[in-house]
């Protein structure tokens, strides 16, 4: 083994040592990913860019292409309730460190990961739980949970179609109704006894 490999094998370690750290604070939180996922992205980001990220910045792009597919299969959406997001984002977050821990900035690398869990930690910390904004979100309106009126699209709890949003209200001034020339080519026409 020859010294510099000695010095790379030292980034990857620390690497896969902070990583573990992410994974075991998100496997307490019920995380479908834990200590042992994030520890293989947390390392292998740091041995890829440790030995490519000089020659072939190429490298670093697909570690993060990588990282965009295993964050999309963390998030799940059920109904109007979303999960997996601040696991998915921590999985780019330790894709990250590991890729300055792999670059040689071990310093960096340290503090950026402590602050990143003192992040996740915030709203179980006793002392600190005034800074975490879901402590006081019980007393402001929620802008993503507006009540629908009735007979609105959506507002039976029907998925909506792809082409908007839900209709929150009264058409905006300026803005058309969808006609016939809207309608894609080949489609039938409108059912006109629909409302």
């Amino acid at each position: 083994m020859f010294h510099t490999d000695i010095h790379l094998l030292a980034r990857v370690a620390i690497a896969c040592g902070l990583a573990y750290a992410f994974g075991f604070e998100r496997q307490l939180r019920g995380s479908p990913a834990g200590n042992r996922t994030f520890v293989l992205i947390g390392g292998t980001a740091a041995a890829i860019t440790s030995v490519a990220g000089t020659t072939s910045p190429q490298a670093i792009a697909g570690i993060l292409t990588g990282i965009g597919f295993i964050g999309a299969g963390l998030v799940f959406v059920h109904g109007a309730t979303i999960r997996g997001l601040t696991s998915a984002a921590t999985v780019f977050a330790v894709a990250g460190i590991g890729i300055v821990l792999g670059y040689g900035h071990l310093y960096l690398g340290l503090f950026v990961a402590a602050g990143f869990l003192f992040m996740l930690e915030l709203q179980h910390i006793p002392g600190l739980r005034f800074l975490d904004a879901s402590t006081y979100a019980a007393r402001f309106a929620n802008d993503y949970e507006v009540p629908l009126r009735p007979g609105a699209p959506g507002a039976d709890g029907a998925a909506d179609d792809a082409s908007g949003p839900r209709s929150l209200g009264p058409r905006a001034a300026g803005t058309r109704a969808p006609g016939p020339a809207d309608r894609p080519a080949g489609s039938p026409p409108a059912d006109p006894a629909a409302p």
